[in-house]
């Protein structure tokens, strides 16, 4: 059974993020986040944590 969000999972994944890095730039907790992920994302939402993963690659590749 394929799990909710597993583009935004694979993503996290890909670039050696963890999930809490990007809780943090959203302004939400690890948990909240992880409650977040078990359903599929509206679109605000995903927008943000989209955001969130650029903003964190960005420092990563520097």
């Amino acid at each position: 059974m394929q799990k909710a969000n597993d583009d935004i999972r694979a993503m996290i994944a890909q670039h050696r993020l963890r999930q809490w890095e990007v809780a943090d730039v959203v302004g939400i907790s690890d948990s909240r986040f992880t409650v977040w992920l078990r359903t599929p994302l509206n679109d605000d939402r995903k927008k943000r944590v989209l955001a969130a993963i650029k903003q964190l690659t960005a420092k990563t590749s520097v």
